[in-house]
């Protein structure tokens, strides 16, 4: 190369598609999962995405996920259709509506249950969790409930900020990480410009309808993994369609997610599952008993691995 010769910037990775895989959470309500997955474990610190929905409930049925422990995580519910009581060992009990975010910050360890409230038919929620960084991965449990959250118009779409900061809003969530979490909705079809921070890693994922990106298509339920490097990134709607972009700096930690724990080697992980399986008789250890819910706490299933 010539001297004075200005470089070229390095493309960014091309677009990856995955595809996200059902699984059953309880109660006759299937999933959609997109992470964590064979071609992907996380985006940033996003370590966990379930859709759910849209669903419509027979009469007398509904969400009923039963008192179930977490730890070195925090719980992130995103509502869009439906209403949800959760409720926790702390002792909060809260009702999440459409349009609010539940945010539990599980830290050391805490236990909790949702359910559909009584009468309600429909249910279209996004949960994802975040891995919390080692230095503050055995913190205090806490839960926020946030009934408000930046919004905005752009090109056509409203803009919920769920987390993090963008495009000169910030949102009250906590974070432990750099992170951004946004949901965006065209009623109408719509071509927008996202501008992106180059050192963050980016996912979009389509809940319903459909867009384009980079040249290619992708419909509900198939996340498109952008990677890293990119300034911005260009999105064609569908009428209809609602999306989730989630970001953030890549961890730069392993960690190990089993069941309901993220932990950082798999010795943490198997005394969590033994401090639950005591707390789940007792109640009063490491995750401590939801009082409230009608029902018996989650049993854990074996560990995957021997001898730890």
């Amino acid at each position: 190369m010539s001297p004075g010769k200005p470089q070229r910037a390095p493309a960014p990775p091309p677009i990856e598609r995955i595809a996200a895989r059902s699984a059953d959470i309880g109660g006759g309500i299937t999933v959609q999962r997109v992470l964590p997955v064979r071609e992907r474990r996380t985006i940033g610190a996003w370590c966990f995405l379930d859709h759910a929905g849209p669903v419509v409930f027979e009469p007398g049925s509904g969400m009923r996920v039963g008192a179930h422990p977490h730890c070195g995580l925090q719980t992130f519910t995103w509502l869009i259709e439906g209403e949800v009581l959760h409720r926790d060992s702390l002792g909060n009990e809260q009702v999440i509506r459409p349009g609010q975010v539940n945010l539990m910050t599980a830290g050391r360890g805490i236990a909790h249950s949702e359910e559909s409230l009584p009468g309600e038919q429909r249910l279209h929620a996004a949960q994802l969790w975040i891995a919390l960084p080692a230095a503050v991965a055995d913190c205090a449990p806490a839960f926020e409930h946030h009934p408000a959250l930046p919004q905005w118009d752009l090109g056509g779409c409203r803009v919920t900020l769920l987390t993090g900061s963008y495009s000169g809003h910030v949102a009250p969530t906590r974070a432990h990480s750099p992170l951004v979490g946004l949901d965006l909705f065209s009623p109408q079809s719509a071509a927008i410009g996202l501008p992106l921070d180059p050192g963050f890693e980016y996912g979009i994922l389509p809940l319903t309808g459909e867009a384009h990106l980079g040249g290619q298509r992708f419909a509900a339920d198939e996340l498109a993994y952008l990677g890293r490097g990119r300034n911005a990134i260009g999105v064609d709607l569908a009428p209809g369609t609602r999306l989730l972009l989630i970001g953030g700096e890549p961890l730069g930690e392993e960690i190990v997610i089993w069941w309901n724990f993220v932990g950082h080697s798999k010795g943490e992980i198997a005394q969590a599952q033994r401090d639950w399986e005591s707390d789940r008789n007792s109640g009063d250890g490491r995750f401590g008993r939801v009082v409230g819910y009608a029902g018996e706490p989650l049993k854990a299933p074996p560990l995957p691995w021997a001898g730890v």
